[in-house]
């Protein structure tokens, strides 16, 4: 291991994988040690158009007696390779070989047996349904932050598109989906715009990545099989901002509600992942709540406080 882009105390490893069909792929795990004897660990996967930066929500949990560990999955952040396109995977299940590996790694080399899972968007979906798949012994919660449950608009829009995604996106896996990014959100973040977060816009940028059809047809096949209902066994917490809004400009609105997805279907959906979930809205909260303002995300974290305590994870 070797020092992180972070810096000290983070350190960061590289995780091997099986060669797909663009060569080489890797994913990377930063580590943050505990604050003192370690009591558990907990594992963080970031969202889509993301990787691991979140340092005040590391150290948020090495204060409480946490190891701390980031995984930028393959193709993202410190994974993402010249060879490669940014995010693409054609099955959300082709993640479960970084997160197993990284699990090996934080249970038989570091020797943890209690571990929180932690995800944000995309990663939340992903997660979920390799928890449900691997059901790990280790696994003591898990912590998502505005997973993404179920695709954005109407419910005919999504009858009509999402049988067309799928045929599409099986034939010609690889086309790109014309979109109008804004760059909003992640302005808001960013200390250089309108935000107070330092990242790498080169591996999150303001436009985003491109959406590829067959990455979004993977996505549609996750969370029909959410939808019929995973199996995770550990509580599970659930935060989101309280409403969602689509914003025409930079202000407000940007600020202090959800403009990625539709805090409505997480609401609805949160209780698919298993049967003992505890959603919460948090007023005034952004897509990654973690990221708000800091009145906002002081309360997500006295949430999430409250969870632990009251749950013994």
């Amino acid at each position: 291991m070797t020092i992180d882009v972070l810096g000290e105390p983070y350190t960061v490893e590289t995780i091997e994988l099986a060669d797909d069909f663009e060569g080489t792929v890797v994913a990377t795990l930063v580590k943050r040690p505990a604050d003192g004897d370690a009591k558990a660990a907990a594992l963080y996967v970031h969202g889509f158009s993301d990787y691991f930066f979140q340092k005040e929500y590391a150290e948020w949990w090495t204060a409480r007696g946490y190891d701390f560990y980031g995984l930028d999955l393959r193709k993202y952040g410190r994974s993402l390779r010249e060879h490669q396109s940014g995010t693409y995977v054609g099955d959300l299940a082709e993640y479960f070989d970084e997160i197993d590996a990284a699990w090996s790694l934080i249970t038989e080399r570091d020797g943890h047996s209690h571990i929180m899972l932690s995800a944000h968007s995309t990663g939340g979906l992903t997660t979920s349904l390799w928890a449900d798949d691997r059901q790990p012994d280790e696994l003591a919660g898990m912590v998502l932050n505005s997973p993404w449950l179920d695709l954005q608009g109407s419910f005919l829009l999504r009858e009509i598109a999402t049988p067309v995604v799928r045929r599409i996106g099986h034939r010609v896996p690889m086309r790109e989906l014309g979109r109008d990014v804004n760059g909003f959100y992640t302005m808001s973040l960013h200390v250089d715009h309108d935000g107070e977060w330092e990242f790498d816009l080169g591996l999150k940028p303001v436009g985003s990545y491109p959406i590829r059809l067959g990455w979004l047809k993977a996505i549609r096949d996750g969370h029909a099989k959410l939808h019929r209902g995973l199996d995770v066994k550990a509580p599970v917490l659930v935060l989101s901002s309280d409403r969602s809004s689509k914003p025409k400009a930079m202000g407000e609105l940007v600020h202090s509600t959800d403009i990625v997805l539709d805090v409505r279907q997480i609401r609805r959906w949160a209780t698919a992942i298993g049967s003992h979930v505890t959603y919460i809205a948090i007023p005034g909260a952004k897509h990654d709540v973690i990221l708000s303002r800091p009145d906002v995300r002081k309360q997500a974290y006295a949430e999430i406080e409250r969870w632990l305590a009251a749950y013994g994870v």
